[in-house]
C-alpha cells in the first residue's frame, strides 16, 4: 500500500503552533516565578532541571515535557492546570477570572495567613501591570519589607491595618487606598482588624 506523501504546510504549521504554546507556557511560567520573588537557581534546582534550561523554557526556545511541566508547576507551588489554562489566543483582548479562581502565588518572605491572588496574566514578554486580590488572617506574622519596580496602588476592601512606606506608616480601613513607589520598602506593619482583603494593583514602567 503507497504511503501518502507528508504534507509540509501541516507540518510547518504543527511546528509553528508547537513553538506558540512553548512562547505562552514559558512567559506564563516566567510571570508566576518573578511574582513570588522567585530566581532561576531556586526554581530550577526545585524542579530538578538546569537553569540554563528553566531560561530557554520560559523565553519559548524549548517546549517542556509533560514530566517537566509537572516538576516545574510543583517547584512554583501551582497546579499544572494553572499553568496551562493560559494558553490559547487573546483575540477579544479580555480576560475573566471568576470568582475564586485566581492564581494563588506566595510572596518571599511571608508564612501562614498571608494570601495573594493574581487576578489577570497578561501574555507576551512584558507585562505592564499585576492585580492581586490580598488577604491576611494572622495578627501574629511579622512582614518583611517588599521592594519590587513601578507604581503600586492599594484598596482596602475589608478590615484594617497600619501600612509601613520608607519610614512612614499610614493607618487604612475598608475604603481607604494608598499609592507608592514600589522599589522603595513597603508592607503591612501592624494587622488592626482581621481578616483583612484588599486590591493590590502593581503597574510597572515600559522598561519593565
Amino acid at each position: 500500500m503507497a504511503r501518502l506523501p507528508k504534507n509540509p504546510r501541516s507540518a510547518a504549521g504543527a511546528a509553528v503552533a508547537s513553538g506558540n504554546v512553548g512562547r505562552q507556557l514559558g512567559a506564563v511560567a516566567r510571570r508566576v516565578r518573578e511574582s513570588q520573588d522567585l530566581t532561576l537557581t531556586d526554581v530550577a534546582n526545585s524542579a530538578g532541571i538546569s537553569a540554563g534550561m528553566l531560561s530557554r523554557l520560559e523565553t519559548g526556545h524549548v517546549t517542556p515535557s509533560l514530566e517537566t511541566l509537572v516538576a516545574l508547576a510543583g517547584a512554583l507551588g501551582v497546579r499544572p492546570a494553572l499553568l496551562l489554562q493560559q494558553l490559547g489566543g487573546d483575540e477579544e483582548g479580555a480576560q475573566r477570572v471568576p470568582a475564586g479562581q485566581g492564581l494563588e502565588v506566595v510572596r518571599r518572605g511571608t508564612r501562614r495567613g498571608h494570601t495573594y491572588h493574581l487576578l489577570a496574566a497578561q501574555r507576551g514578554p512584558r507585562k505592564s501591570f499585576e492585580p492581586f486580590l490580598v488577604t491576611l488572617t494572622d495578627k501574629s506574622e511579622v512582614f518583611p519589607g517588599f521592594q519590587h519596580p513601578g507604581t503600586e496602588f492599594i484598596y482596602v476592601l475589608a478590615g484594617s491595618l497600619s501600612y509601613r512606606h520608607g519610614s512612614h506608616s499610614y493607618p487604612l480601613a475598608a475604603g481607604d487606598s494608598l499609592s507608592f513607589r514600589g522599589d522603595v520598602p513597603h508592607g503591612p506593619e501592624t494587622l488592626d482588624k482581621v481578616p483583612i482583603r484588599m486590591l493590590s494593583i502593581i503597574i510597572y514602567d515600559e522598561e519593565n
